[in-house]
């Protein structure tokens, strides 16, 4: 997820005209009583703290709470966002990874403390914290990265996981970025390659071309909802962990997980495992297919109108096919 993408122009009101969808939360009434539902607070981690939401369903049903991973590195929970309507039935707990959004580091620090490890380790700080003993785990993009390496250390508790748009090799994904920029049309192309080489990966006609590859390969929902457009503008803001990290943008990776490959470990992953991704995925499904040949007894969904965000782009199937698996899960 890129922090130097430019937004969709337009006020916050036109960008809320999704022709006529009214998502679940912005029903005054709903999101009123999600409000009622949730509580918020930080955990401490590494000298800073560790910021988080949890939602408690209306009434207790037995069922196993819900981590969600965020994307990024160093994005933010809003992407995930609809994941709260899965709080209608189980607890659902959302946190801003250390370094990003709400969890923004602001005292002196090293910066090559910006690895996988560490958000590793941050997932089971936030698991004890928060009382989360037995615990499906959903990661979206590189929150499903992350969800891969920490299943594959087979933590107690951990009950099921769920990766959306992820990759298990970044190595191996480069080579599908690189054949979808090469369908983008050549003048597009050529201003990514120019930029890129000259290092101006800053200049807006850098950041136009990018657009061109988000809106097809990204979110193909026109405009942006405005929960995705609230989380990358947050990421721009503060975009240190995924400089550090991934690098400028998607397509040029330089940085801790630029060789980053968990597919030798996937084998390790002892819990029931759920892989989708969008047909027109940034992360292609045939990267994530590498994952899911790889864990064993996984299940893989290719989500046919969607691209990187299939909660926005096909909300009712995404959260279907999520709850129907959790459900399988636990019976």
């Amino acid at each position: 997820m890129d922090p130097k993408r430019r937004m969709p122009r337009g006020s916050l009101a036109a960008r809320s005209g999704r022709a006529g969808r009214l998502w679940l939360w912005e029903d005054e009434v709903v999101a009123a009583g999600v409000e009622e539902r949730a509580t918020e607070g930080h955990v401490p981690f590494k000298g800073a703290r560790t910021w988080y939401r949890s939602l408690e369903p209306a009434r207790e049903t037995g069922r196993v709470p819900l981590l969600c991973l965020h994307g990024g590195p160093g994005a933010n929970w809003l992407h995930l966002k609809p994941y709260e309507a899965l709080a209608d039935e189980r607890r659902v707990v959302f946190y801003d990874q250390l370094g990003g959004g709400n969890s923004a580091v602001t005292e002196p620090h090293d910066p090559a403390m910006w690895t996988p490890e560490l958000f590793v380790e941050e997932v089971d700080v936030v698991r004890e914290a928060l009382g989360l003993e037995r615990v499906h785990v959903l990661g979206h993009s590189w929150g499903g990265m992350l969800g891969m390496q920490y299943a594959s250390g087979r933590p107690d508790g951990l009950v099921s996981l769920v990766v959306e748009s992820s990759p298990p090799s970044v190595p191996a994904w480069m080579p599908e970025i690189q054949r979808l920029r090469s369908e983008l049309p050549a003048e597009v192309e050529a201003t990514l390659r120019e930029h890129e080489e000259a290092g101006t990966t800053d200049e807006p006609a850098y950041e136009e071309a990018e657009m061109v590859f988000y809106r097809r390969h990204l979110c193909r929902v026109e405009p942006w909802p405005d929960w995705l457009v609230e989380c990358f503008t947050i990421l721009e803001a503060n975009p240190e962990v995924y400089h550090a990290m991934n690098g400028p943008s998607e397509f040029h990776v330089i940085g801790t997980i630029k060789d980053w490959d968990i597919t030798g470990r996937l084998g390790q992953i002892e819990v029931p495992t759920l892989l989708f991704c969008g047909r027109y995925d940034e992360v292609t499904p045939a990267v994530v297919e590498i994952a899911h040949r790889a864990i064993p007894g996984s299940e893989f969904v290719v989500m046919e109108e969607s691209s990187h965000t299939a909660q926005a782009e096909e909300p009712e199937r995404t959260l279907g096919l999520v709850r129907g698996f959790l459900g399988r899960v636990e019976e």
